[in-house]
């Protein structure tokens, strides 16, 4: 530990005594970075919400491939005559409308079936109606639907295209009915990425904001507060310029970019200021003051960074994309925050600087009154702080198994929400909004043959996929089957298996342009390799344990039935990212506790020290999650994120405390007289640099994206957990163990 502590210890009064040319180096840098920072973009592609190896990608591009690129948007609304003439007139103006709109493709609707008053009164009209139920009109036959598919052009991520496109069509939508809906997977990316462009603003400045106020009332100094928020803007010039250059684009989770670097480099600064206010109050120049704070606080600063960089690299081994991007940016993030305090504060801190009045007592002497009442009833009840942290352990372990995952992916948006509350009508009017597809190798020219044995699989899809609602009554459990066979059915009845299959292809493609696209496809570049595509939609409320029983069986049957087959769309994938949430979660944090314990092994050098110093941080997270299970709280893509983040985040306080600790025994102090020595020089600054952080996070809650919610209240209850037993569990844990050790 001597080594490395010299070594940050060089660095650090280096950096206060070349502060001006530090502080010039990085005033050059962000100005060079400002351009590049400017040009950070989302990816709003679907593709990014998932690792590029999870083997469920394959299959959704292909069918995007076969069956063509463009997604599909569902326009939605109520007309108690819609089958009358007046009604079917309005749906065909609506379709219209619908149809030219830029980045539409093409409308499938009940008018573009040529469905009309008189067809209706006609069986083939029955039939046709029944076929089309769940998809272009709804059982109580007032809901009608159009299936507006989209062009591939603005999905890239690159464009406002698509946010366009969407607008508009809700703006027709609005003005035929002003309770219309628009839904589909388009929809909702857009809705999701414009939640999460609002959010990064509103997040980070009411973060800013709310640390300002709060560093104002315990420093009750202009100063402290410019410096921090200069450092994090700088830091987040920095990271979004370094994003940019590694080609690297914010996520569905990077509203909390700014918020997270805001609150790291706030704590940093904290901890720095209160050092440099204690030499001060010692008596030193404020140039000494410094240089002694920045001596004292350059290791600890130095691993708190490092492990924070580690807790979020530890995120990178999530199988959901944007947590892996989120891990990524907050590693650098993290790094870039200890450079940016170190180049840019030392200047700000001296600049001008007139002496401030600091009593007897010192400025944080409340504070380290209160540490040190808490630190003698630790000393005074050791036996009744252990048994209250195994008994908190074994009851939030005793949760574990009833936690759950959110299952609706519709829940990850407040649920006023317009995309919230458009999915609600399409689950309650159009028999769920849980859409996926089965891909099948179909021969070049359909036979009857071939249709009868799809038509057979499509039987056992109805008949033997089945879930048990709320009330245990069995029931199906895809609200719809539906394919050309289908098609053929309703319009040539027992015709159709007279004609040659090809010719009833053609029939129905100019009785309803485009069905034939929607049903067939073929792999580009690959002659007569063509595919037939049947459509399934499901109640997308549902638990995960029901979708992946859903899903299991369809998987099952199609493949007894046509072992090539493959089964793929948003539902499945959903609930596969869903169902990964879980493992993530602990995978993870397993990796975060590991490189974090290496990395203070490294820097304390000790391996006993490394192992207390990760029960602090690790119990009040276990505490917090198995709580979140006792109150049936699911877990979301925000709480997935949490064990890791709150490990990296938490330990920093751990990490100033054990240093101090170190110094002392190496000092000669016992093993209490350095307990108290720590606590009492580290325990305000930990105290306030937690109520930043909390503050800070606590901003989060006013996101429109309920994950980061989610993630903001966990990690600031976990931030709260952990300064407790840091302060309380850490003394008697190191008592514990070092009661006649050596330094």
């Amino acid at each position: 530990m001597q080594r490395l502590a010299q070594l940050a210890e060089t660095l650090a009064e280096g950096f206060v005594r070349y502060r001006f040319w530090w502080f010039a180096l990085a005033v050059l840098t962000t100005l060079v970075s400002i351009a590049p920072a400017s040009r950070m973009v989302f990816d709003r592609s679907i593709e990014n919400m998932f690792a590029a190896d999870d083997p469920l990608l394959e299959p959704f591009q292909s069918a995007r491939r076969r069956f063509g690129a463009g997604e599909i948007a569902l326009v939605a609304y109520v007309d108690d005559a819609l089958l009358s003439a007046e009604g079917l007139a309005r749906l065909d103006r609506l379709s219209g409308q619908l149809a030219e709109v830029a980045g539409v493709e093409r409308v499938i609707s009940l008018s573009s079936a040529g469905l009309n008053e008189n067809l209706l009164a006609l069986p083939v009209g029955k039939a046709m109606l029944d076929l089309m139920t769940g998809y272009l009109v709804g059982e109580d036959r007032h809901t009608a639907a159009v299936i507006c598919v989209l062009e591939a052009d603005g999905a890239d991520g690159k464009s406002d295209v698509r946010s366009r496109t969407i607008a508009e069509l809700r703006r027709l939508v609005e003005a035929h009915d002003p309770s219309g809906v628009v839904a589909g997977e388009p929809v909702m990316v857009v809705d999701g990425f414009a939640n999460i462009d609002h959010d990064g603003g509103v997040l980070g400045w009411t973060s800013t904001v709310l640390l300002s106020l709060t560093l104002l009332i315990c420093f009750r100094r202009l100063r402290w507060v410019v410096v921090p928020l200069v450092v994090v803007n700088v830091t987040l010039i920095w990271t979004r310029a370094l994003l940019v250059a590694t080609g690297l684009k914010l996520s569905m989770v990077s509203s909390m970019l700014w918020a997270i670097v805001t609150v790291i480099g706030v704590a940093m600064v904290v901890h720095v200021i209160v050092r440099f206010r204690d030499a001060l109050a010692d008596g030193l120049a404020p140039t000494e003051a410094l240089t002694s704070a920045a001596r004292r606080l350059a290791l600890p600063i130095a691993l708190s960074c490092a492990t924070d960089a580690l807790a979020f690299g530890a995120l990178l081994k999530a199988r959901v994309g944007p947590v892996q991007d989120f891990g990524k940016m907050m590693a650098a993030g993290s790094l870039l925050a200890m450079l940016s305090v170190a180049t840019v504060a030392p200047t700000l801190m001296l600049l001008g600087y007139r002496a401030e009045a600091v009593d007897a007592t010192r400025a944080d002497d409340r504070l380290r009154r209160l540490v040190a009442r808490l630190l003698g009833v630790v000393e005074r009840r050791p036996g009744w702080i252990v048994a209250a942290s195994l008994a908190l352990l074994a009851l939030a372990l005793a949760g574990y198994p009833q936690l759950q995952v959110e299952s609706d992916f519709t829940r990850n948006f407040r649920a006023d929400s317009e995309i919230a509350t458009s999915y609600a009508f399409v689950e309650e009017r159009l028999g769920g909004a849980g859409v996926w597809e089965v891909m099948l190798p179909a021969p070049a020219q359909l036979d009857w043959e071939y249709l009868g044995r799809v038509r057979a699989l499509e039987a056992r899809l109805r008949d033997e996929v089945v879930v048990t609602n709320a009330a245990g009554v069995v029931q199906p459990g895809l609200t719809k089957v539906l394919s050309a066979v289908d098609v053929f059915d309703a319009i040539l009845g027992p015709l159709a298996g007279r004609l040659p299959a090809a010719m009833v292809m053609q029939q129905t493609e100019r009785m309803m342009p485009g069905i034939a696209t929607l049903f067939r496809g073929q792999e580009p570049g690959a002659e007569g390799e063509t595919y037939l595509r049947i459509l399934l939609r499901a109640r997308e409320r549902q638990s995960a344990e029901q979708k992946a029983g859903l899903i299991a069986d369809v998987e099952r049957i199609c493949r007894e039935e046509f072992p090539p087959a493959e089964v793929t769309g948003f539902f499945v994938l959903l609930a596969s990212l869903i169902d990964s949430m879980l493992q993530d979660q602990w995978v993870t944090f397993a990796i975060a506790v590991v490189l974090i314990g290496g990395m203070m092994w490294l820097g304390l050098g000790r391996v006993r020290l490394a192992v207390v110093a990760l029960i602090p941080n690790a119990l009040p997270i276990i505490v917090v999650m198995g709580t979140i299970a006792w109150f049936g709280v699911p877990i979301n893509m925000g709480a997935a994120m949490v064990a890791a983040v709150s490990m990296g985040l938490s330990i920093d306080s751990t990490t100033h405390l054990m240093v101090e600790y170190r110094r002392g025994r190496d000092a000669g102090l016992s093993a209490a007289q350095a307990i108290a020595a720590a606590n009492l020089a580290v325990g305000p600054a930990i105290l306030l640099s937690t109520l930043a952080l909390v503050v800070g996070f606590s901003a989060m809650c006013l996101s429109q994206f309920v994950p980061t919610i989610y993630f903001g209240v966990l990690v600031s209850l976990s931030m709260i957990g952990g300064m407790i037993a840091n302060l309380v569990l850490l003394p008697v844990l190191l008592t514990a163990i070092e009661p006649r050790a050596d330094a």
